[in-house]
């Protein structure tokens, strides 16, 4: 009888090795490697090589399959998914404890079960507690059914017939073609290609609820994510009821959309007006605060920078950044000190994007500069100012993408003013007439303009 072996897999980036380190050799990860049981290998037979059945086929000769989108019951969902739910695929929801990963995708199962076949597998949970939840939300589907089961391989006879799956949770499953434990790298990234084999052979919509790392990253090997058609990150602080549902994946859609929900005792609902999230109500009477018109996917969005100066107490200067990039906080502060001449060297600086949200396009530079000169200066910027534009190292404004959108969300918005590149001033001069609009090509004369 063969031996059964043990092996160690990083539970990071899935690399192996035939004994424990300390650091993964891979993703340089540390204390990340896990024992796991490696099952005996049977004796292969021997068998002749079937024909090819599958043949390959000129690009002209693929036919267009277009895909069905349902909606979900939750409009802000829909957006972050692309425009709704795509049949067949694969919806990976990853988030910390509590956050309300299994609320949001409860009200999605029980919209769904209206008019579709849906089953709910909770691994972690029996199903009272699951119809427990259901009542405290008001939810009273008949059509919902539920399914308390850890091993995969006995719940896969209840997919038959079955349109859409909740699989509650990932690390809670396992399949008996390995002997480790359920939630383990092998585990995990078998239990993930089985249910992307049934997804695509039966046409069944999975919705996969993962656990995530103390570093925020989804649990398990990359390998899960590159399985799935989507992944979904629902981030927020227990203490607060604003959640934020981040696409970073999405094989049928942009994977800039930014969802927002509120989280009630009713359950979890979008949320359509951003301005109370991500604007302060003191918005113009303090200094370093400035507001920037943000793209995120297909809908754009103001979004309130606040700065902090204080005089270092060390010989270092201390920079913290959330919602922006640090390096990119680190390089415009260069450029102020070296192109605008603001003494910035010897201040301990922290910046913050109002709401949770994060700036990752080169447009919020301009903002965030106005936002540091303000601070600096300790002069407030006016109520009804907006910003945006790319800094380059040289203090040049370059133009930015969707310049006409971003003007447009401002004039909504009941923004009077708004500094833009002056490459983009040809695109929003259709604007003039209804609010002040500010061509700048250096960041020194976006200072000298509001100061």
């Amino acid at each position: 009888m063969p031996k059964t072996t043990t092996q160690f897999v990083c539970n990071e980036c899935g690399y192996t090795s035939p004994k424990w380190l300390g650091r993964c050799p891979d993703c340089g990860k540390f204390n990340t490697l896990i024992e796991e049981a490696v099952a005996p290998a049977l004796p292969a037979k021997k068998s002749y090589r079937p024909a090819l059945s599958a043949r390959p086929l000129p690009l002209s000769q693929v036919k267009f399959e277009k895909f069905e989108r349902v909606s979900s019951g939750i409009s802000e969902l829909d957006v972050v998914l692309g425009g709704g739910i795509v049949r067949g695929s694969l919806v990976l929801v990853g988030g910390d404890p509590g956050v309300g990963k299994s609320t949001i995708l409860t009200q999605v199962a029980a919209h769904l079960a209206k008019e579709h076949k849906v089953l709910y597998l909770s691994a972690e949970e029996s199903c009272s507690q699951v119809k427990l939840r259901c009542e405290r939300l008001g939810l009273n589907s008949d059509d919902l059914l539920l399914l308390n089961e850890t091993c995969l391989d006995n719940a896969e006879e209840a997919f038959d017939g079955m349109e859409y799956v909740i699989i509650d949770s990932i690390q809670a499953v396992y399949t008996e073609a390995l002997s480790s434990s359920a939630g383990s790298v092998g585990q995990v990234r078998e239990c993930a290609s089985k249910l992307m084999r049934i997804a695509k052979s039966r046409g069944i919509t999975f919705f996969i609820i993962g656990h995530v790392t103390k570093e925020g990253t989804l649990a398990g090997p990359k390998v899960l994510e590159h399985i799935m058609d989507t992944v979904l990150y629902f981030e927020g602080e227990r203490t607060e009821n604003f959640k934020i549902l981040r696409s970073v994946k999405n094989r049928f859609g942009s994977v800039q959309e930014v969802g927002v929900f509120e989280m009630t005792g009713e359950g979890i609902f979008g949320v359509s007006d951003y301005a109370s999230l991500f604007l302060s109500d003191s918005r113009g009477e303090a200094a370093g605060a400035a507001v920037t018109p943000s793209e995120t996917g297909n809908r754009c969005m103001m979004v309130e920078i606040q700065t902090l100066m204080a005089k270092t107490s060390y010989g270092l200067p201390r920079r913290m950044s959330l919602g922006v990039d640090l390096n990119r906080l680190i390089v415009l502060i260069a450029v102020l000190e070296k192109r605008c001449g603001l003494p910035l060297g010897a201040q301990d600086i922290y910046l913050n994007a109002m709401g949770g949200i994060r700036l990752n396009e080169p447009s919020a530079d301009l903002a965030v500069c106005a936002a540091l000169a303000s601070a600096e200066r300790m002069l407030p910027i006016g109520k009804e100012v907006a910003l945006f534009g790319e800094v380059g190292l040289t203090g040049e404004v370059r133009g930015v993408n969707f310049a006409e959108k971003r003007v447009n969300e401002c004039l909504k918005m009941g923004f009077k003013k708004v500094i833009l590149p002056s490459k983009n001033m040809k695109a929003c001069e259709k604007f003039k007439g209804k609010l002040e609009l500010v061509p700048v090509s250096y960041v020194s004369q976006m200072i000298k303009e509001l100061f």
